[in-house]
């Protein structure tokens, strides 16, 4: 590779990265993620419009952003949650899936409308989980029940398909491709059991020490562990998306044995990860989109992408009709026929057997640039527009019936009972506010007026309080003052923001930021920056 065209195409990928979030912040409407204007400006930037960059130049850092988005998908993702309802229902779901594409593909096959059926059938069933993430988590879709049926179902939809990728889509035979699995994960348990040997308290001292400022050895060695397993998967002919998830799961286990900082951890992988290679991922993607081969034959992107919703979105309507709302089915049928990394990778493998035809495999790339463009913002859309009901707080329908019997006590500040601090915190809280007064309006609770000595009061005592609690206590005061932070937290930017921190943010919604002694961590620097919009 020529170095200055490299850091020429550096600098037009880097570009796009940079004017994304401002792009986002002028359109009109509703908020798009990100990741839309990565992958349109990877199509712009690509070489089949304007010809600034080529995908082979930056090609290693590419994978680097894949890597990074995969490791933090397996860092998120609890193993446990397979052997769980979330995780049984999924498998089932994927299956269901499988059995599907098989029928679909076997008739176009018939049909002579595609060639090379099995990576184009698997392609179908699968889900781009680590691709979801930024925009779930941004949204808050990621909590409660709901996100780990979301997590489940993600995972099955990576791993499965890239374990039959590994085993039946490769040029060695079966018996050698099932051992490379193997020795893969076999590496992965033994990296699982470092901290066991690293328990003096010696080792323990240095990581304490040097995890911040220039030490930054828990980052450091993360980084290390990503790439070991990256480089591991790839040594064996598996995907690497294997090996980063694989390095995430390890990477959950070692900062629960070693007893690290997580908060200070995440906040360095959002920085490396989502500030500077998973951008390059998405728009080396957008750049790989042949737009004069789908323009020959748009329908067959078009069937493709129909067929994503039919096969792997649609049996989510059936599959979770015990364990989910019907809004939630709908949200999650849309989430789960999204799809990308490994389509591209799957056109790779039927490009290289010689059997793929090309407009298919342009079609396949295409209908997933396209589900990432659509379906996450039909989900989003679906989530933000519901009302909150109970569910979404949390609340059993046992502890709404529990509800009625004695109060659990909330403390309160002194001289007011735990009622009427609650009382004044939901009335100062259905509407955030940025002055010294918090004015708010509640479903069926009327409109009412705190000082701010009372607001901060009052958030004191949210703060402290499980939500649950509150929730089970007053569950119509609680709707209308979540109502307020949703719409609150769509302005807010993920940075300040962490979806796991609800009584955080209850307390900034009930008080105002300028007038919350109480609060700290992601809501005071909000609160301390200044841009909050309201």
């Amino acid at each position: 590779m020529d170095l200055n065209r490299g850091l020429d195409d550096l600098v037009a990928v880097a570009l796009v990265a940079a004017l994304a979030p401002l792009v986002v912040a002028v359109l009109p409407g509703p908020r798009i993620p990100q990741v839309v204007i990565f992958l349109v400006g990877g199509v712009l930037i690509g070489p089949h419009v304007l010809g600034v960059a080529e995908t082979s130049n930056i090609e290693l850092l590419s994978n680097i952003g894949l890597g990074f988005l995969f490791l933090l998908a397996g860092y998120e993702l609890d193993p446990q949650l397979f052997r769980r309802r979330p995780g049984e229902l999924a498998i089932t779901g994927w299956l269901i899936s499988g059995a599907l594409a098989v029928g679909i593909t076997a008739g176009l096959a018939a049909a002579g409308y595609i060639r090379d059926y099995v990576p184009v059938g698997l392609a179908l069933t699968t889900t781009a989980l680590g691709t979801l993430l930024p925009i779930l988590r941004d949204n808050d879709m990621l909590g409660g029940q709901f996100g780990q049926y979301i997590f489940a179902a993600g995972a099955v939809g990576e791993l499965f398909p890239i374990v039959v990728i590994a085993v039946f889509l490769t040029q060695r035979g079966h018996f050698v491709a099932l051992a490379s699995v193997a020795a893969v994960g076999v590496l992965a348990l033994a990296l699982s059991t470092v901290p066991w040997l690293a328990r003096s308290s010696t080792v323990q001292r240095v990581i304490q020490e040097g995890q911040d400022a220039t030490g930054q050895i828990t980052l450091r060695w993360a980084v290390v562990l990503l790439f070991l397993l990256l480089a591991a998967a790839s040594r064996f002919g598996l995907d690497v998306v294997l090996g980063a998830m694989l390095a995430g799961i390890v990477l959950r286990t070692w900062t629960r044995r070693l007893n690290i900082d997580t908060s200070g951890l995440e906040d360095k992988f959002d920085a490396v990860g989502y500030g500077v290679f998973i951008p390059i991922f998405f728009i080396s993607s957008g750049m790989t989109l042949d737009l004069k081969a789908i323009s020959e034959d748009p329908l067959r992107l078009l069937l493709f992408f129909l067929l994503l919703l039919i096969v792997r979105g649609l049996p989510s309507l059936v599959i979770y009709r015990r364990a989910l709302a019907i809004r939630q089915r709908v949200e999650m049928v849309f989430i789960t026929a999204t799809s990308l990394p490994l389509l591209i990778a799957l056109a790779e493998i039927g490009e290289h057997d010689g059997v793929m035809l090309p407009a298919t495999a342009a079609a396949l790339v295409g209908a997933g640039v396209l589900s990432v463009l659509v379906y996450p913002l039909i989900a989003v859309g679906l989530h933000r527009s519901a009302p909150l009901s109970p569910t979404d707080l949390g609340i059993a329908p046992a502890e709404m019936a529990a509800g009625t019997g004695a109060p659990p006590e909330i403390p309160g500040p002194p001289g007011q009972d735990s009622q009427g601090a609650l009382a004044a915190a939901i009335s100062a809280g259905s509407k955030p506010s940025t002055t010294g007064t918090g004015t708010g309006t509640g479903t069926g609770t009327g409109t009412a007026t705190a000082t701010a000595s009372a607001s901060a009061s009052a958030s004191a005592v949210i703060v402290s309080t499980p939500l649950t609690e509150i929730a089970t206590r007053h569950p119509a005061e609680m709707l209308s003052l979540m109502a307020g932070t949703r719409q609150a937290r769509n302005r807010v930017p993920v940075s300040v923001y962490r979806p796991w921190a609800p009584n955080v943010w209850l307390g900034h919604a009930v008080s105002g930021l300028k007038s919350c002694p109480a609060i700290s961590g992601p809501a005071a620097r909000l609160r301390d920056s200044g841009n909050f919009a309201h």
